[in-house]
């Protein structure tokens, strides 16, 4: 099974012109970005490692292109997303969410199925990369 999260999940990887296009747009809607990594993708883990501060005040892609690439070379084999914030609602809201980068390796997750009373049936989703302690996860 292949994650899937974020605005651009089932199109294909995205190139590094294809993100400062779409952190250039997210610049022009005045959305404050942030970067976010992790090696715990489970779809209900919603709270990532932040990397760095959030990026305000900026007018160019090229200063969130730098740190999307500091981050890359710092976790090579962890997921990296970037998310734009659009405070006009007068709350922290996320305008745009989507993965820069995924591990080389990705092994994948197992559908739990519990039977309980009344023959009532409880799924659960299990990743298979967290059967080993973080930083030694998605190792080639």
């Amino acid at each position: 099974m292949y994650l899937r999260q974020g605005t651009f999940s089932h199109l294909p990887e995205l190139s590094d012109a294809d993100i400062a296009a779409q952190v250039r747009y997210a610049l022009l809607e005045n959305w404050p970005v942030s970067i976010e990594y992790t090696d715990d993708p489970h779809p209900r883990n919603s709270y990532w490692e932040m990397w760095g501060l959030p990026l305000f005040d900026l007018d160019e892609p090229d200063g969130v292109l730098a740190e999307i690439n500091a981050c890359r070379a710092t976790f090579p084999r962890h997921y990296i997303r970037v998310n734009a914030y659009d405070a006009s609602y007068g709350r922290q809201t996320t305008a745009l969410s989507f993965l820069v980068q995924r591990p080389p390796v990705e092994p994948g997750f197992r559908l739990d199925r519990t039977e309980d009373r009344d023959r009532l049936q409880r799924y659960g989703f299990h990743a298979y990369a967290t059967e080993a302690p973080p930083g030694d996860r998605y190792r080639d």
